[in-house]
């Protein structure tokens, strides 16, 4: 198991992801203390609000300096910090076999698995409950979210095991994942998210309903950003081996790029608002500093 993890994570990305925090926008429900707020109003250090007392309320919880200003007794409630339960949902359809010229080798579905990895150390690195979901036509497997450390190794093989297989209809496995996650948290979708983005985000929504927070990390390869083929090429679908076509790039190009620039721009609106945080990641870049640079702003947005 040690082998694969490090196969994932340089020792440099485990000292950059050591050294990060993630925390909850919203407030989060959770079993043990921690560093998130929680819905439920209980003795904490943060203190949240005033309300009168009532008879057979704690005494201890009086505000007695309010008493001497209004003669009034008042209650002092607070937040309760906890943990953070968070679902890791990882791609595994046949799209994410891709991997172009640019990516050194690696595919969407490999460097979705390293940041997958890099998020799991990170949250339990920081004692919060993670779990796995992995997926194609329907979710795979579901692993629940825990604090564990030893956790994380069962987290670690459900990945490894994970290949990218048949087709995928996200929005359907979306509204899967509400039967899964029934109490509030965060939701990590790592996919290509390729798709009608009216039914993506659709589904997205329904799961912010379902009081979870959402952060999608969309990994694309160069290839699909650009479109950079020039001569005649065979284009062969990676969920579908009988379709294929040979095409001349140069005059589709153009139809291409306006596609899917349309489609980037419906899912990034849908998700701006719905509150969910979207993130482009593509495969040359450093999965480490993906996932700093988003918890940067992330922190400075919180």
């Amino acid at each position: 198991m040690k082998a694969n993890f490090l196969r994932w994570l340089s020792p440099q990305d485990l000292t950059r992801v050591s050294s990060l925090q993630l925390f909850a926008k919203g407030v989060v429900e959770g079993l043990s203390g921690g560093m998130h707020r929680s819905h439920h109003i209980g003795a904490s250090i943060e203190f949240k609000e005033h309300r009168p007392y009532v008879h057979g309320d704690e005494t201890r919880n009086i505000d007695w300096k309010l008493f001497g200003k209004t003669d009034r007794l008042y209650i002092r409630q607070y937040e309760d910090e906890t943990n953070l339960r968070s679902t890791i949902a990882l791609d595994q359809s046949g799209s994410m076999r891709y991997s172009g010229s640019r990516s050194a080798g690696l595919s969407k579905h490999a460097f979705a698995v390293r940041l997958a990895a890099s998020i799991a150390y990170l949250l339990i690195n920081q004692q919060d409950a993670v779990g796995l979901a992995t997926f194609d036509s329907k979710i795979q497997s579901y692993i629940p979210p825990k604090s564990r450390p030893n956790h994380l190794q069962l987290l670690f093989r459900e990945m490894e095991n994970s290949k990218p297989g048949s087709e995928t209809d996200l929005a359907v496995v979306l509204q899967g994942l509400l039967h899964q996650c029934k109490r509030r948290g965060l939701i990590i979708l790592i996919s290509d998210c390729f798709g009608d983005p009216d039914s993506i985000i659709r589904s997205l929504a329904l799961l912010r309903a379902n009081y979870q927070e959402i952060v999608v990390f969309q990994v694309l390869d160069d290839d699909e950003v650009d479109f950079p083929f020039q001569a005649r090429t065979l284009f062969r679908s990676l969920e579908s081996a009988s379709n294929e076509i040979i095409v001349d790039p140069v005059q589709l190009r153009s139809i291409y790029l306006a596609n899917f620039q349309r489609n980037q721009l419906a899912m990034q609106q849908g998700a701006s608002r719905n509150r969910i945080d979207w993130i482009q990641v593509r495969t040359s870049e450093s999965h480490s500093e993906v996932l700093s640079s988003y918890l940067a702003s992330r922190r400075n947005s919180r």
